[in-house]
């Protein structure tokens, strides 16, 4: 059963969906959905309007919208290594060499899909049992409040509770987590290829399956209630 975020949304302030990144069979749970235009690039994130609009973002192995997604979300290779790494270095300038990105590369693994259909959209109750992931879109005090959230129940051991890996956006999504079954959250949509799509105000903070149930779970013991945000609520002019 899907957790009920309603009262963390409030209490937190977000006015933007949640989105949750699903691994299904049956695309027809998910209407209405968007596609890719075929041979066009398009970014995850640049159907960031259609989330809002209550869409979800269809992706398969055979369209995708761009090479990240088809390599980290979906298994596919569509273009010879080497040429990938002459992009991301000389195109993109995002590692200092070619050798440093081959090592990031080597690191580096993708999601691999059990269903043909990765979708990206609005939370589906019906659909919890696909859910990957969870992504909260949000502004730095609001960031600054869910990081508090991943550490209320953690201990000094295992991973860490919240991490800000290097990667293209959408394997900030999804696969970049060290075990999705683990209660973990990344710092994300801090790619600047992807963050044209989005308002310069905010990042993703996204979650896996317990970690959401961790957040949903925060009662009046917890730092939510205190003095410290309230404080900050009245400063920004929430009450």
């Amino acid at each position: 059963m899907q957790p009920n975020p309603t009262k963390l949304i409030e209490i937190i302030g977000i006015n933007t969906p949640l989105i949750g990144f699903y691994d299904a069979p049956d695309v027809s749970k998910f209407k209405p959905v968007v596609t890719p235009e075929p041979d066009n690039h398009m970014c995850v994130f640049s159907f960031y309007e259609n989330w809002l609009n209550g869409e979800t973002l269809h992706i398969t192995k055979d369209d995708f919208g761009c090479g990240g997604a088809a390599k980290y979300l979906c298994g596919n290779e569509i273009v010879p290594r080497e040429t990938h790494v002459k992009f991301l270095i000389d195109g993109e300038g995002l590692k200092a060499s070619h050798d440093l990105m081959n090592q990031w590369l080597d690191h580096n693994t993708h999601y691999s899909p059990e269903y043909p259909n990765i979708l990206i959209g609005p939370l589906r109750e019906d659909q919890h049992e696909y859910l990957k992931s969870i992504s909260f879109f949000v502004n730095p005090d609001q960031l600054s409040t869910l990081m508090l959230g991943a550490e209320y129940n953690k201990s000094t051991k295992g991973t860490p509770a919240v991490i800000a890996p290097f990667g293209s956006g959408c394997m900030l999504l999804v696969t970049l987590f060290n075990d999705l079954n683990t209660s973990q959250a990344i710092i994300g949509a801090t790619d600047i290829a992807a963050r044209q799509f989005l308002p310069s105000d905010l990042l993703a903070f996204t979650v896996t399956k317990p970690m959401f149930r961790q957040l949903c779970n925060l009662d009046e013991r917890s730092f939510l209630y205190k003095q410290f945000w309230k404080d900050l609520r009245k400063v920004r002019g929430f009450i």
